[in-house]
């Protein structure tokens, strides 16, 4: 029983924003009397040094930027890959490839990002999402 009752809390706090989570260690910390770094005993937060810049400014990021950096060997495939993804013509596409690194899409959600990201990864190009 105690055992669903902690997978129920790992799953909630799994689904929360940095934001959130930054405010669920503050409370603990408070509710407890704890000081100091002895909250981090508990494990890592997860992705908290990759959002640290968001959560300096109260908000979570929730547009990205993905950029191809480079094409990698299979220069065909990225670019069925990169038209499919951006329903761009031959020519545009072309053009993105040729000038690495470039702007593929903006103002992208997360998981948006994430699967363009993953696609053209998979055929041997790189990417980047800021």
């Amino acid at each position: 029983m105690a055992e669903t009752k902690i997978q129920q809390v790992i799953e909630t706090i799994e689904g929360l924003t940095v934001t959130e989570l930054a405010e669920l260690v503050k409370a603990l910390k408070e509710k407890f009397g704890v000081t100091g770094p002895a909250m981090m005993a508990a494990g890592p937060m997860p992705a908290a040094g990759a959002a640290a810049p968001a959560e300096a400014k109260g908000e979570e990021q929730s547009e990205f930027t993905v950029t191809l950096v480079s094409v990698g060997d299979k220069k065909i495939q990225v670019l069925k890959e990169l038209r499919a993804v951006t329903q761009l013509g031959l020519k545009e596409a072309k053009d993105i490839i040729d000038k690495t690194p470039s702007v593929i899409k903006e103002n992208v959600s997360k998981e948006d990002a994430a699967k363009i990201k993953a696609k053209l990864e998979e055929v041997g190009a790189k990417v980047e999402i800021k």
